[in-house]
């Protein structure tokens, strides 16, 4: 009864597979699952996030007192605690911080805008005397191009009467004319404005001198 069971056997192996297999028997898995596992911190093959205060904590906050972790141990130092107490206050405001930087901000913001009313509305009020400022410069520069043409005409004028013939205004010898008569122009004005203050000092004059004979005219007797 077993020989034609071992054939059946054989010929089945035969069918599935191609070679024939050894036995085999993997190791155990090395972990014991019956306890807690503290891994050795001294371990070279220990991992580096299984070292340190934080795995620590994670040990005595999952098997408590079974980790075999001081509780003492995971306390934060002074120092440590004061770091996290100034995080917190960056990080972590209270509500009352919090709603005293919202309003120092909604403030700011209003004052800014009130700021940039203030200025638009001064602004405004200055637009008809820029409006005003701009038309009497554009006026004035209508007006001394006006000048400037027809000053260009009087000397080309002056050119043909000198010369006779009609002169290039871009020639060097009707620019230098021109810088000629420039020259006696502000001369002339020159001349007439120094009569004009002469004739305004004698007049001030005259009138200091008869003042003075008018008030002794009508001086009552001593």
């Amino acid at each position: 009864m077993a020989l034609p069971i071992q054939r059946c056997w054989g010929r089945l192996r035969a069918v599935t597979l191609q070679w024939p297999a050894a036995g085999y028997h993997a190791k155990p898995l090395p972990l014991n699952l019956s306890g807690v596992y503290i891994p050795d911190p001294a371990d070279p093959k220990t991992k580096a996030w299984q070292k340190g205060p934080a795995y620590e904590a994670k040990l005595y906050g999952r098997y408590g007192s079974a980790s075999g972790v001081s509780p003492e141990r995971l306390w934060p130092s002074p120092e440590e605690l004061q770091r996290i107490e100034e995080e917190e206050k960056e990080w972590y405001p209270s509500l009352g911080e919090m709603l005293s930087r919202l309003e120092a901000k909604e403030k700011e913001e209003l004052k800014k805008k009130q700021e940039r009313e203030h200025l638009i509305a001064a602004n405004m009020a200055k637009m008809p005397k820029m409006v005003e400022d701009w038309r009497r410069g554009k006026r004035e520069a209508r007006q001394k191009e006006k000048e400037e043409k027809a000053k260009k005409q009087r000397l080309l004028l002056i050119a043909r009467e000198k010369f006779g013939v009609t002169v290039d205004p871009r020639s060097p010898k009707f620019l230098e004319m021109m810088k000629d008569l420039e020259k006696d122009e502000k001369r002339k004005l020159k001349a007439v404005k120094r009569m004009q203050r002469e004739e305004e000092r004698a007049a001030i004059a005259a009138a200091f001198a008869v003042k003075p004979a008018a008030d002794s005219d009508t001086g009552s007797p001593v």
